[in-house]
């Protein structure tokens, strides 16, 4: 009886199952990941990771000397390894992508990665500095909190200040996010995009929050950019899904030859691409979620109150280094995967350029906060790099890396002031404090005013060129209204910055006004850096300027 029960329930087993032929053994293969081309990458991650271990197992008393050494070897390494590459031709002769497909290894990728590099390395300097504020209880402090977990005002902050403690763990935070930024621009799909953001968005956000002074005004500060950040980032995502659902891939190469017609047709394809609703609604929004980053209006908000609230080296670091990676995202998604599409996302982007400039140089002279005013110099300075995205031409992509260069030391050079001038509640911030400054501290107001001038577009300043080389670039692309446009918004600025200038040299010191703290070799360094780096490339950019060129060409 058994005998006949078997083989009827193998006859309906049958009917809805079948044999699988067996699967070769190298049915998946494995992954191929270039380490020593991705090594700049690796070695900030694999720092990062030695720094968590030094704050679990290094003593606290000598965790500051041990974070700082290694924060500096480790980004000079990678410097180092961005240089290697270089002169093994993968700027330009030998650039492809690598990791799978993932990272894009080219001339844009390695000059961005190597400016956020040389700039991370002058933000430890100034993170590092613990000269400026009064010893407390007998011992250095620097400008973090004591405890970043602890109430603002409590008991447990009391104690971690009496107890001297400092918050090291700043520093492999600030390897994080450079980790982050030097995949962001050299991503080569959606994804790789935004995890990339992810990883340096959300270090960022912690930094933000730890003030020593200001502790209630820097971590809202730190919520808004929470908040607004993961607004970006969500509609970045749904725009990536978006774009996924038009072209039924998420690497930059299949989507533009999705879009320019050159993809192998099937039927879902054929379905989906009929219509470009999908298309148009996706680019709008991966594309706030890269403007969110950059800080151009309408999309800017954040930026005065963030850049207020948080400690003032964090905010050099963000102004400086979260421009250089979100604009190389920007660049690398509309040169590689939406050529073909310019005449679609021009127009919009040349209503956000000029709506950027103006907002940001006329909303900044009612500002009386050197912080909040150096904000929305920024959002302006964002206005005038987009002039030369806008340009869709090679002078339009080299003139945006030398931008970028030039702008980023001289605003880590202008906050890196601002920290000197201090008075009983730390940094004096406002224009007010700031009058008659050039008779009590020369040497101090005449760095600032350099910083000022290039701000400014003067000539012999690094500014200077580089506006002249976003603007040529832009005017070259058939873009001569948006010159004006700038030409206009410059005037406004360099009112603003001029009236600084006025007010440090030209106004009587008010008694007990604010003292410039002498600051250690280490933010003097930094300041130093910047005010050569801006003298250099206004005297002699050419140099410069050839190596953005040669650097110029996106891999696809």
């Amino acid at each position: 009886m058994s005998g006949s029960v078997f083989p009827a329930g193998s006859v309906v087993h049958s009917l809805w199952t079948t044999a699988a032929p067996a699967a070769p053994v190298d049915s998946i293969p494995a992954p191929h990941i270039e380490y020593a081309q991705l090594s700049p990458v690796l070695i900030v991650f694999g720092v990062a990771v030695l720094g968590i271990l030094v704050e679990a197992f290094v003593p606290r008393a000598h965790r500051y000397l041990a974070q700082v050494t290694v924060a500096v070897v480790g980004l000079a390494a990678a410097f180092a390894a961005v240089v290697a590459l270089a002169e093994k031709g993968y700027g330009t002769t030998k650039a492809h992508i690598a990791a799978m497909g993932a990272v894009a290894v080219d001339g844009p990728a390695l000059f961005l990665q190597g400016t956020i590099l040389l700039v991370a390395i002058v933000s430890v300097l100034t993170f590092a500095e613990r000269r400026l504020d009064p010893r407390a209880h007998g011992r250095q402090v620097d400008s973090f909190a004591a405890q970043g977990s602890a109430v603002p005002g409590g008991d447990q902050e009391k104690a971690a200040v009496r107890a001297g403690f400092t918050s090291t763990e700043v520093f492999p935070l600030l390897l994080f996010a450079v980790g982050g930024m030097l995949v962001f621009p050299a991503a080569n799909d959606l994804l790789t995009l935004f995890v990339a953001l992810e990883v340096f968005s959300l270090p960022l956000y912690i930094l933000c929050a730890l003030a020593r002074r200001n502790r209630l005004m820097s971590q809202e500060a730190a919520v808004k950019y929470f908040l607004l950040g993961a607004f970006s980032s969500a509609f970045l995502l749904f725009g990536i899904a978006l774009l996924y659902g038009y072209a039924g891939s998420v690497t930059y190469s299949g989507i533009s030859s999705v879009i320019d017609g050159t993809a192998r047709m099937t039927p879902a394809l054929a379905s989906t691409t009929g219509n470009d609703a999908l298309l148009l609604i996706g680019l709008a929004m991966v594309a706030v979620g890269l403007l969110f980053k950059v800080g151009a209006v309408p999309f800017h908000m954040w930026t005065p109150d963030v850049y207020q609230g948080a400690p003032t080296p964090v905010t050099g670091f963000m102004a400086a280094a979260t421009k250089v990676a979100a604009f190389g995202a920007l660049l690398r998604l509309l040169y590689v995967v939406l050529p073909g599409m310019r005449w679609d996302w021009r127009p919009v982007m040349w209503g956000v350029a000029i709506a950027t400039m103006l907002v940001g140089a006329v909303v900044a002279v009612t500002q009386t906060d050197v912080k909040r005013l150096l904000a929305y110099s920024s959002i302006a300075h964002a206005g005038f790099i987009l002039a030369g995205v806008i340009a869709t031409t090679p002078d339009g992509v080299s003139s945006v890396l030398f931008y970028l260069a030039a702008y980023s030391f001289v605003t880590l050079g202008a906050f890196a002031v601002v920290t000197l001038v201090r008075d009983a509640g730390g940094e004096a911030t406002h224009l007010s404090r700031w009058a008659g400054l050039g008779r009590r501290s020369p040497l101090v107001a005449a760095v600032f005013a350099v910083f000022l001038l290039a701000f400014a577009g003067i000539p012999l300043t690094s500014g200077f060129a580089g506006k002249f080389a976003v603007f040529k670039a832009a005017a070259q692309g058939g873009a001569m209204p948006l010159v004006i446009v700038g030409v206009i918004s410059s005037a406004v600025a360099a009112f603003f910055y001029i009236r600084v200038i006025v007010l440090m040299f030209f106004s009587e010191p008010k008694a007990g006004g604010p003292s410039v703290a002498v600051p250690s070799p280490l933010t003097s360094t930094a300041i130093a850096i910047g005010v050569v780096v801006t003298l250099v490339l206004g005297l002699a950019p050419q140099y410069f300027l050839d190596l953005a060129a040669t650097s110029g060409v996106f891999i696809r």
